[in-house]
């Protein structure tokens, strides 16, 4: 059972002293990502292969509790919500994102919670993290609180960022403490009593002019504006968008086929609860 809660604005709060404050993303993050996802070929494409991956890996006989913990303003959400066996349960450390989320997918239950102190012991069936690690200081920790939460032989779908060579000042002006290897997060996964069931990255046939883009960017001076700096940042002009999306497809093609792809912009790893 989860421990004791503060409802604010309608959520439960488990770590409400954190609720407002923007220690690990920036206060500006979810007004900019409200923005530009819904036409980002980028978060498009990560939506789809997340459900694909759902459909193949996550049981779709029986109703299964998952608990997505860093959901932002609810894109994925909104994408796995077509899964009608999944019983939906959103988590944000900060409200600004829940408020947002809680707009997108009316129908989920959202809850305020520090990932690394997760009031929930062997409830859910799948855990799923998309492009939250790479925020938080003590990932390690959060991967334990995870296998807590999970049920035995429970599920942990993550993406993370790849490749801590190609950092540049979007990683910066969003907070990331890290990339990852395909190593690191292996290594810390099994460390914590994770068997790795699937293992790929994706962002492959577009990661050459990923590494251009983010090497001409990588020396960039901050200029002042958040805001300005992560909106130019991840707003690309809409035929390019809809070409790269157009590429970003192949990727998947690949995907659905059953292959793995060694390399790319992102990383995703299904880990099981041993």
């Amino acid at each position: 059972m989860a421990g004791a809660f503060q409802e604010i604005d309608g959520f439960r709060c488990y770590a409400p002293e954190l609720a407002q404050s923007h220690a690990d993303y920036p206060s500006e993050g979810f007004d900019v990502t409200a923005e530009v996802e819904a036409r980002s070929f980028w978060c498009r494409a990560r939506s789809r292969v997340l459900r694909r991956v759902f459909e193949r890996f996550i049981d779709r006989t029986r109703p299964v509790d998952l608990l997505e913990i860093g959901c932002g303003t609810g894109y994925v959400l909104k994408e796995l919500s077509a899964l009608s066996n999944l019983r939906l349960t959103g988590s944000e450390i900060y409200l600004q994102g829940l408020r947002y989320a809680r707009k997108t997918v009316p129908g989920v239950t959202f809850i305020q919670l520090d990932a690394t102190e997760i009031p929930f012991r062997g409830e859910f069936d799948v855990v799923g993290a998309f492009d939250v690690l790479e925020h938080i200081a003590n990932d390690r920790k959060v991967i334990d609180e995870v296998k807590h939460a999970l049920r035995p032989g429970g599920a942990f779908v993550i993406t993370v960022p790849q490749y801590q060579w190609m950092w540049s000042r979007l990683d910066e002006v969003v907070e990331h403490k890290r990339r990852y290897s395909r190593r690191d997060l292996v290594a810390k996964l099994e460390g914590a009593g994770f068997t790795i069931r699937y293992i790929t990255s994706f962002i492959t046939l577009l990661f050459p002019l990923m590494v251009v883009s983010r090497l001409l960017t990588s020396r960039r001076r901050p200029d002042g504006d958040t805001r300005s700096e992560f909106a130019s940042e991840v707003t690309i002009p809409s035929p390019l968008n809809w070409v790269f999306d157009k590429i970003a497809r192949v990727d998947e093609a690949l995907l659905s086929a059953g292959l793995t792809l060694r390399f790319g912009g992102s990383l995703l790893v299904v880990g099981i609860k041993r």
